[in-house]
């Protein structure tokens, strides 16, 4: 009796500590498709659950961040949502590309024109971002979310390295190392270094191809000469015997 008591209570206390830790876990995130790498360019998930049971989540602002600024930023309709961007004036320029960019987006906010996130669900805002800086290991968005009870929480309070997390943290995107190919550049580097590699095979190839035809011909010319050259003789012996039969 007692040990069956001791596992009721040992299963109670697991349930407990799964669903406090489901409930720390469940709040604004970003997450890449794929990877983010340095100096690229990526597309990014919000994903935003509705804790509440009472009210559903009708809009999401997300702030982005001022010390790396993205100069390109662009969303992809969502149905019920409605979308705005908003760019702001950069103290400094970009240079993207060769191009000075003196503006970029700042804010990016969702509006459910319908029900919104009802509770027990959760949605994703996906972002098509870039460039990613070169010189920072993550970046940090600020998000606000706002319910139908008009109850806003700030998801804003940014990570320290090695502290606990926040109670309410910021969206954190982790960057990766730079890829060869970001851009494309160097994919298309590698493409021409290809091309170029193999048609010097293909030219080499020919000219063994052609060497060895050229051979082959200068080869047989020889062979049928000499064949003529021996048949002459046999048709000149010939002819001296046929001479001496006929004169016997």
């Amino acid at each position: 009796m007692n040990v069956s008591r001791i596992a009721l209570a040992g299963g109670v206390a697991a349930s407990t500590v799964l669903l406090l830790a489901g409930t720390a876990s469940a709040h604004v995130s970003v997450q890449p498709q794929g990877e983010a790498a340095k100096g690229g360019y990526a597309t990014i998930n919000f994903k935003v659950p509705n804790e509440r049971d009472n009210a559903s989540t009708t809009k999401l602002e997300v702030n982005f961040p001022t010390d790396h600024p993205l100069s390109s930023v662009s969303a992809q309709a969502l149905p019920g949502w409605k979308i705005e961007i908003t760019k702001s004036k950069l103290a400094k320029p970009l240079d993207v590309h060769g191009k000075k960019i003196n503006e970029a987006v700042s804010k990016v906010t969702w509006t459910a024109d319908g029900t919104g996130i009802a509770p027990g669900y959760f949605q994703q805002f996906p972002l098509s971002v870039g460039q990613l800086p070169e010189d920072a290991d993550q970046l940090v968005f600020k998000a606000l979310q706002t319910y139908s009870n008009k109850e806003v929480v700030r998801w804003i309070e940014e990570p320290t390295a090695g502290g606990d997390e926040p109670e309410s943290p910021a969206p954190v995107l982790k960057l990766t190392a730079a890829s060869a190919d970001a851009h494309g550049a160097a994919a298309d580097d590698k493409s021409s270094e290809a091309g170029a590699a193999k048609a010097k095979d293909t030219t080499a190839s020919s000219k063994t191809a052609s060497s060895a035809s050229s051979s082959s011909s200068d080869s047989t010319a020889r062979v049928l000469g000499v064949v003529g050259i021996v048949i002459g003789i046999a048709g000149v012996a010939f002819g001296v015997l046929a001479g001496r039969r006929r004169s016997a």
